[in-house]
């Protein structure tokens, strides 16, 4: 199934979603269909397979955010000086001289599979996450707590939430799949009914 046919039957079915259940089966339908890229993506360039989805799981709220939608970017990544590629404008928290808020440039890929593998490029490439790639690749906590220090959001929470959708779905169990090419359902025989409740963070 082409990519930009997936997001919209993404986005068609968490619209038909409405009560905190309802979204989180959005959520794990979501971590099902990109787990496999995730491990892929993991074995090639060293990001832990927990913390991609998290945080494409919160950067794009599951494949329903505008910037997902509109321009396939489920990380959030902006242009920087040496994009190159396709760009999509959208407020987010960079403001004018005036203090006002204004449009930010982020990138916009032709499809999903392609934002999974620039958001892997993009922080094996960088100077500010090169400590990240020294922690051990079970690490989780590490790197999500190294991401917020190394600066890739503003939020001060954005540690805890990682944390937090790690653990909830249990998404380090990734982690630890050796095969270069992950071959089975992401939630292992589980139905999006019996989801794990939600654990505290340490």
């Amino acid at each position: 199934m082409k990519s930009g046919v997936l997001a919209v039957l993404i986005w068609v079915l968490c619209s038909s979603f409405s009560g905190p259940e309802d979204s989180r089966k959005v959520e794990w339908f979501y971590i099902e269909r990109f787990a496999p890229l995730a491990v892929e993506e993991m074995h090639r360039v060293g990001i832990p397979a927990s913390i991609k989805l998290a945080q494409a799981v919160i950067e794009s709220n599951s494949g329903r955010s505008d910037l997902a939608i509109q321009s396939n970017n489920h990380f959030g990544i902006k242009c920087k000086s040496w994009w190159k590629g396709q760009s999509y404008y959208h407020k987010d928290d960079d403001l004018d001289a005036r203090g006002r808020l204004m449009e930010s440039c982020f990138r916009a890929y032709a499809d999903i599979e392609s934002s999974f593998r620039d958001h892997s490029d993009f922080l094996k490439s960088s100077p500010n996450y090169i400590p990240l790639f020294k922690l051990d690749p079970t690490d989780y906590k590490g790197w999500a707590t190294g991401l917020k220090s190394c600066g890739y959001a503003t939020d001060k929470s954005y540690a805890d939430k990682l944390i937090r959708t790690v653990e909830t779905f249990q998404l380090y169990r990734y982690d630890t799949y050796k095969a270069t090419i992950y071959d089975l359902p992401a939630d292992k025989g589980r139905s999006p009914s019996s989801l794990p409740r939600e654990t505290t963070v340490d």
